[in-house]
Parts: structure tokens; sequence; C-alpha cells
């Protein structure tokens, strides 16, 4: 290829899908994993399950060897077209909307009355029985 790197798209790459012709996209680079199918620990349905997407997570995820690393240099065809790729959804957690003086006291109210309804029940409980033994 006399160094000029291949561009390609999501969509030319996610023609690439199946157990003859399957291509992953890893950290912005193409690889054709075709040839790696039969001999991936994790098996050919690992692979195929990334295809048509950034499989970056996926494999990072996974913790691969540094040796697997460079096995996808051989496997490189070309870069992915970041056009192309849908924008990453940064997801973060829902916002709190507590005021931490209503919580701190809300939280004491709420203690003290897991403490003093049973008390309140016992004492309850002991007055029927000391009332009901005065009357027998």
């Amino acid at each position: 290829m006399g160094g000029e790197r291949m561009v390609y798209t999501l969509a030319q790459v996610s023609e690439h899908n199946n157990s003859k012709d399957c291509w992953l996209i890893i950290d912005g680079k193409v690889y054709n994993v075709t040839k790696f199918l039969d001999d991936h620990p994790g098996g050919d349905d690992v692979l195929l399950s990334s295809t048509g997407k950034d499989a970056t997570d996926d494999f990072e995820d996974v913790g691969h060897s540094k040796s697997a690393r460079a096995m996808l240099s051989d496997l490189y065809v070309g870069d992915i077209d970041p056009a192309t790729m849908p924008a990453k959804v940064q997801q973060t957690p829902p916002k709190q909307l507590q005021n931490n003086q209503n919580n701190t006291s809300s939280s004491f109210i709420t203690k003290m009355l897991q403490f003093l309804v049973p008390l309140i029940v016992l004492g309850l409980a002991v007055g029927i029985r000391f009332f009901n033994n005065k009357s027998a």
C-alpha cells in the first residue's frame, strides 16, 4: 500500500460482519479478523458480535495480553473515518436534588422514629398487660 493508509466509513466496515469476512474497529483502526476467528480463545461469536460498531470497549474490557495486542498489527487494514462514527454518549449519574440540611434533619427524624416507635409499642403493651392484670 506504499505507506498510504486506507480510510473506511462505518458503513463500509459494517458490511464485513460474518464468519467469512469479519472486520472490527478498535481504537480508530480497522482490523480484518477473519483468519483469526477459529483461533480466538473466546470463540468466533465474541468477535462477530462486535462488528458494525466501535469494539474498543469490548476489547479493553477483556484485558487482552501484550501478545494479543501485537497480533493486531498483522490484521490491520486501515483507519476508520471518525466523522462516520456515532458520538459517544457520556453517561453521567443523575443529579441528586437534595439539600444537605434537609437531608440531615430528615435523617435525624427517621432515626428517632426508628427508636421511638418500638419503644411506644412496648410501652403500650406493658400498659395494657398491667391494666388487664389489675382489672382481673
